[in-house]
């Protein structure tokens, strides 16, 4: 059977059976093996990294989404409405890949680290407010003082500054068990 003839059925089909297939390889592993796959798994610490709950509303850490199809993939998959902690990039990007999930998704953009023109010009009129903040704990501060109960708060970079994502994930994590 050919991919395309997969595909034909659907493509939740499509998943499940390559679901079943990875599940037949993994059953193959010796144990070693499958401890050596799982010991990695650390290596995705600061991936949609759940942080805490406040006032019933979840912090979620995604410091290593330092590409715009890493925050992408992160505005994707999180569900629900969102404020969008992003870092104010040195360099141009094209954010418009962003554009349709923000466009779903997201009610408030905070841009860490000062003002992002092409930040603002690309998600003007896509997300109702959009705020420049000088650091993480003003950010913060700001998603938890914004008056929806629906919402998620995703730190989500979208661009590498050159700093350590260790740092900034763990400035992430103590800023918000700040709150």
């Amino acid at each position: 059977m050919t991919i395309e003839t997969l595909a034909k059925e659907g493509r939740e089909r499509t998943h499940i059976g390559l679901a079943g297939i990875d599940t037949q390889r993994l059953k193959a592993m010796r144990n070693a093996s499958l401890r050596a796959c799982f010991n990695r798994l650390e290596e995705t610490r600061y991936r949609l990294e759940f942080v805490a709950r406040v006032r019933g509303r979840e912090y979620i850490n995604d410091a290593a989404a330092r590409t715009i199809n890493s925050t992408w993939y992160s505005l994707e998959s999180t569900s629900g409405g969102l404020i969008w902690i992003a870092d104010a990039p040195k360099t141009s990007a094209d954010y418009s890949r962003l554009v349709p999930p923000a466009l779903r998704k997201v009610r408030m953009l905070l841009i860490v680290g000062g003002d992002s023109p092409l930040m603002r010009k690309s998600f003007t009129g896509i997300i109702p407010s959009i705020e420049a903040c000088p650091s993480m704990a003003e950010a913060l501060q700001k998603a938890y003082r914004y008056e929806a109960d629906d919402v998620k708060v995703l730190y989500s970079p979208a661009c590498d500054n050159g700093t350590d994502l260790v740092d900034e994930g763990e400035e992430f994590r103590h800023q918000v068990n700040e709150l």
